[in-house]
């Protein structure tokens, strides 16, 4: 590791991640909260695969979206938890330099992909709503797998550019300790020697487009789908058609509410304490992996049904 001198900048070899800054002290007290999340998520997002994988009335395009929402979630997840567990623990906070942009890519491009998912989930709510007698030939099992291909191409084309622009034009770093609990792009960025205003506009063009144009494109959707409820001929029709909704709406809204409040704290909170963006940055990679489960199965009979009809037969076993 090359020493730093004051004012000076340096090449490193690792950066070291600070965890929850300001709470060191806390450090294994959180571990504790920190890892029972990352347990609920990884578990319930297994579940979720496992039971559309065994139940063929989930073999829709709704339910492999939802699968493909459970694979980011994992990813999500697993690409900071354990780090952040290890530094909870051990004190393990030293993370080499292409560790660091490999972690940053992954959560990066993987919250751009969920972005990206929830828009294709949109698409089919669409169509089953407002076209339903063209849903199954519209939305076939190759159409559904194109769509989320599309989503991950996405991902990796708007965020590929971040690490190798820090790789390429930014070599220099006037520190080596990373204030967050993981190598988040504009943490690393303020690091940096010299010009990083490349860096920060292309960052937040990628956050303005996925977010913006996304929720935008979900929105109205949504909108035409109301415009199709409302000319249904009986309030229970209409319920039970937004019904059918109402899960995507609530994994829309866990997804995307906690990145806002976190964008806008950072943007405007000046007097918002360190830890507490530290905190939220991981509670919204955190959340929808623990909740989006929950949601789907509480919602939806078939994946209650088939869940009930495991634990039962686990439990004859015992």
């Amino acid at each position: 590791i090359v020493l730093t001198f004051q004012n000076s900048c340096s090449v490193p070899s690792s950066f070291q991640l600070a965890g929850i800054p300001g709470l060191e002290s806390l450090h294994l007290w959180l571990s504790i909260p920190f890892g029972s999340m990352y347990l609920v998520a990884v578990v319930g997002n297994i579940t979720i695969l496992a039971v559309v994988k065994v139940e063929n009335s989930l073999h829709q395009p709704t339910y492999f979206f939802l699968c493909m929402l459970a694979v980011v979630d994992l990813v999500l997840s697993t690409s900071t938890m354990p780090k952040l567990l290890g530094i909870f623990w051990f004190g393990a906070g030293d993370i080499g330099l292409d560790a660091c942009l490999a972690q940053m890519f992954l959560i990066h491009c993987f919250a751009t992909v969920e972005s990206g998912i929830f828009l294709a989930m949109a698409l089919d709510r669409y169509i089953a709503i407002c076209n339903p007698l063209h849903h199954t030939t519209v939305l076939t099992h190759a159409m559904v797998g194109r769509l989320g291909l599309a989503a991950l191409f996405r991902g990796v084309l708007y965020i590929g550019p971040l690490p190798l622009m820090i790789r390429l034009r930014l070599p220099l770093y006037k520190a080596r300790v990373i204030s967050h609990s993981y190598c988040e792009h504009m943490a690393v960025v303020t690091l940096a020697c010299g010009d990083s205003r490349v860096n920060n506009v292309y960052g937040l063009s990628i956050g303005f487009l996925v977010l913006i144009l996304d929720s935008m494109a979900i929105s109205v959707s949504y909108v035409m789908i109301f415009r199709a409820v409302m000319g249904l001929a009986t309030p229970e029709a209409r319920l039970k058609t937004l019904g059918t909704c109402g899960s995507h709406i609530c994994a829309i809204l866990i997804f995307y509410v906690p990145i806002v409040v976190s964008s806008l704290i950072h943007r405007f909170g000046h007097q918002v304490p360190p830890p507490v963006h530290t905190l939220l940055a991981n509670f919204y990679l955190l959340i929808p992996p623990i909740l989006n489960p929950i949601v789907y199965a509480v919602r939806t009979k078939q994946i209650r049904e088939r869940l009930l009809q495991m634990l039962k037969t686990e439990t004859k076993f015992k």
